[in-house]
């Protein structure tokens, strides 16, 4: 199969024909329909991923029929149309048994514990608990994004920073997991304000439902506070500096959400977390099992996960968008069919 292939931190891959890897027993193989290029991918192509090993292939969300069913699979057969959580979980442990999949200790998670959907097919492994049937209607492309950036923050929006209609959220960051908690925090009523250095970033916030869009500066904190301050506050970007602004803009007894990977770690002002009395909670993926209120919500036309496309690409063309992402991430979401 063709498939990206990174044999060099920081040096720019290359399209090589490799393996198809092979179906392991609970597993399935899929052939890659459509697959998401996302800025975790970038951050695994410069080595911050301690979980990558050389030569490697990356891709974390995706979308395909199944290929191959491997033995102690039941419900699932050649040709189903499927997605997946970035993070494929055990099922057996003590965390999965209490349906927290998103924190499994023995997950593997494509594009970085092992070969990823930057290729033709991708193995899928304990399919019984991370394969989610699509429905009929639901294209390739809006699936893809799905299992990282979308299911990612309809999770930390409505299920771990619990928003509900009439507060204010503050989402720091417009790439892909930013803009779909801009959609979400909207669709659930929140008064939603958008904050980016990209212009174009901004105009798609709008488009996509915030109430008020701020260019990041120097001024942001004060501007959130003009607004009246945030009950809630995002990081989707994943910056100490967003942080420290994120807890600021808070109002007392305030939420701030981290889903942004923060590689060179972060100081927080506990100071202020225990003078008012705020709340910081992480955020990390969301299990199969969750999905289907989330396809619920597409299907009736509350989400449009699908108006967040703005780039389809050939694998061809991933090296260097791939690349590309070291200048800065591009408004919306770039998906590659292989």
């Amino acid at each position: 199969m063709r498939a990206v292939v990174i044999s060099e931190y920081g040096v720019l891959p290359e399209i090589r024909e490799v393996a198809e890897p092979a179906v392991a027993d609970g597993s399935v193989v899929l052939k890659v329909e459509a697959t998401g290029l996302c800025r975790s991918d970038w951050h695994g192509w410069m080595g911050h991923d301690s979980d990558i090993v050389l030569p490697h292939v990356p891709g974390h969300e995706l979308a395909g029929t199944i290929a191959a069913v491997g033995a102690g699979v039941s419900g699932w057969a050649v040709g189903d149309r499927v997605t997946t959580p970035f993070i494929c979980a055990c099922g057996a442990c003590e965390q999965c048994l209490e349906g927290n999949q998103q924190v499994c200790p023995n997950q593997l998670q494509p594009g970085f514990n092992y070969w990823g959907s930057f290729a033709e097919y991708v193995a899928v492994p304990y399919a019984a608990v991370n394969l989610v049937r699509l429905p009929d209607d639901m294209d390739f492309a809006t699936a893809a994004g799905l299992g990282c950036r979308f299911a990612t923050s309809f999770r930390a929006v409505h299920q771990v920073g619990q928003v509900v209609a009439g507060e204010r959220v503050a989402v720091f960051g417009c790439g892909g997991v930013g803009l779909s908690a801009v959609m979400i925090a909207t669709a659930l009523g929140a008064e939603v304000i958008a904050i980016d250095t990209n212009p174009e970033a901004l105009h798609l916030a709008r488009e996509y439902g915030a109430a008020h869009t701020i260019h990041a500066s120097a001024d942001t904190v004060a501007q959130i506070h003009d607004l009246g301050g945030a009950h809630v506050t995002i990081d989707a970007l994943g910056s100490n500096d967003v942080v420290q602004q994120a807890l600021q803009a808070l109002r007392p007894r305030g939420r701030h959400v981290q889903i942004g990977l923060l590689p060179q770690g972060v100081q927080l002002d506990v100071g202020r977390l225990i003078g008012q009395e705020l709340t910081w909670l992480g955020s990390h993926g969301m299990p199969a099992h969750a999905y289907p209120e989330m396809l619920a919500l597409v299907a009736t036309g509350n989400l449009n996960p699908q108006h967040l496309i703005t780039r389809t690409i050939p694998l061809e063309q991933t090296p260097a968008a791939l690349a590309a992402l070291t200048n800065g991430t591009p408004a919306g979401v770039t998906i590659i069919t292989p």
